[in-house]
């Protein structure tokens, strides 16, 4: 499956985790260690059309995205943001907030609009090939929980 929106966050490369009707991706722009993509695995452009399937199963992509992140990057705060301007697809930017810095291959991760809004233009852009390492990482860790 996928849609522009999946398409446009690397999937699948990205891909950390799937259910029955939301990926789980790696955000490719990192606003925050470990921030991540939700997209509705539907063809639906309004929040309100998606399937009661659909809103049943965000409950359990929810519950793995906070499992998942708290082990990898031990948040403070989670945001999900639900911003379809440009990716039209049903989606959420979810990002783990924390203070200071997380660190990872090398590089560090600053949360800059802690503990107000998320920076969203003040983001690490990981290469390709490092939103695969992440994916992966991440998804052990998934399917480890």
């Amino acid at each position: 499956m996928s849609n522009p929106t999946a398409l446009a966050f690397g999937y699948p490369a990205s891909k950390v985790a799937e259910t029955d009707h939301w990926l789980v991706l790696v955000r490719p722009k990192q606003p925050t260690f470990g921030a991540l993509v939700l997209v509705c695995k539907e063809a639906v452009q309004a929040f309100s059309d998606v399937s009661p399937a659909a809103f049943a199963d965000l409950q359990v992509a929810v519950a793995g995205i906070e499992r998942l992140l708290k082990s990898q990057v031990d948040y403070e705060k989670i945001n999900y943001l639900m911003l379809m301007m440009v990716d039209k697809d049903v989606h959420f930017h979810v990002l783990p907030r924390y203070a200071g810095t997380r660190e990872h291959e090398g590089a560090s991760f600053p949360d800059a609009g802690w503990p107000a809004a998320p920076a969203l233009g003040a983001a690490v852009e990981l290469t390709p090939d490092a939103v695969e390492r992440l994916a992966a990482r991440f998804s052990k860790a998934w399917n480890a929980a």
